[in-house]
């Protein structure tokens, strides 16, 4: 437990250290949330790294344990024989023979003995460290579900700051233009489309009033001509 402790310890002092300085020195959120994630990425293949070793460890002990088991049930077996030859030598009269492999026999009973009993001190310490990998693993999930959280929330909030820095920058462009009314505009045109229409009509009745000279100067020739014809008619009646 106090290795799992001590691990996982290390690892979050790691981590919220990381995490504090990226935020206050964070100007762009999405950097801040980037360099978050790749401290929680390098957190746990840290994780993995020591609970690697210590399943390392583990397993080490499982196969030293399996080695004695081993060599308990072969002194067994050495025992086994050497009491059955015993027993055979004795019942063929060779008593001297048969007290030298019970002696064997013996020595061999101590030996197992001896290596069960290492095995009863390694059973609990096995035992422990196995429900230490446990715990690590479990842990070691738990952190990379948190991983699998924050990039979640790391794109949801990138996307959210975009979106907050493409609005803050239409506010400052509607702040540095000068608001103005659209019809005043419209009005100042439509003054120069009617000036624009007057002169034209100027023009027009400029026109007119030549056509109009022109005719009165036809008028009065006609009417010159209607008083030498009187005249004419005067004199010659």
């Amino acid at each position: 437990m106090s290795k799992k402790q001590s691990i996982f310890g290390r690892i979050s002092q790691l981590v919220k250290a990381n995490i504090n300085d990226a935020i206050d020195n964070a100007e762009d959120p999405a950097k801040m949330l980037a360099q978050i994630e790749r401290d929680y990425k390098n957190s746990i293949v840290d994780a993995e790294n020591a609970i690697a070793e210590t399943i390392g460890n583990l397993r080490l002990m499982e196969e030293d344990y399996a080695a004695d088991q081993k060599a308990a049930d072969e002194w067994g077996v050495k025992a086994k024989n050497a009491s059955q030859k015993a027993d055979q030598l004795r019942a063929d009269g060779n008593t001297a023979e048969a007290d030298k492999f019970d002696n064997l026999a013996k020595v061999a009973l101590g030996k197992q003995i001896a290596v069960e009993k290492e095995m009863s001190d390694e059973a609990p310490i096995i035992k422990s460290q196995q429900e230490v990998v446990d715990k690590l693993k479990t842990g070691l999930g738990q952190m990379k579900d948190k991983l699998a959280e924050l990039q979640a929330k790391r794109t949801s909030l990138s996307a959210r700051a975009k979106t907050a820095e493409a609005q803050k920058k239409v506010n400052e462009a509607i702040g540095s233009i000068d608001v103005m009314d659209p019809l005043s505009e419209v009005s100042r045109f439509e003054d120069k489309v009617r000036r624009e229409e007057a002169k034209v009509r100027g023009h027009q009745e400029l026109a007119m009033s030549s056509l109009d000279s022109q005719f009165e100067a036809l008028d009065s020739v006609s009417d010159d001509a209607d008083v030498e014809a009187r005249l004419a008619a005067l004199k010659a009646g």
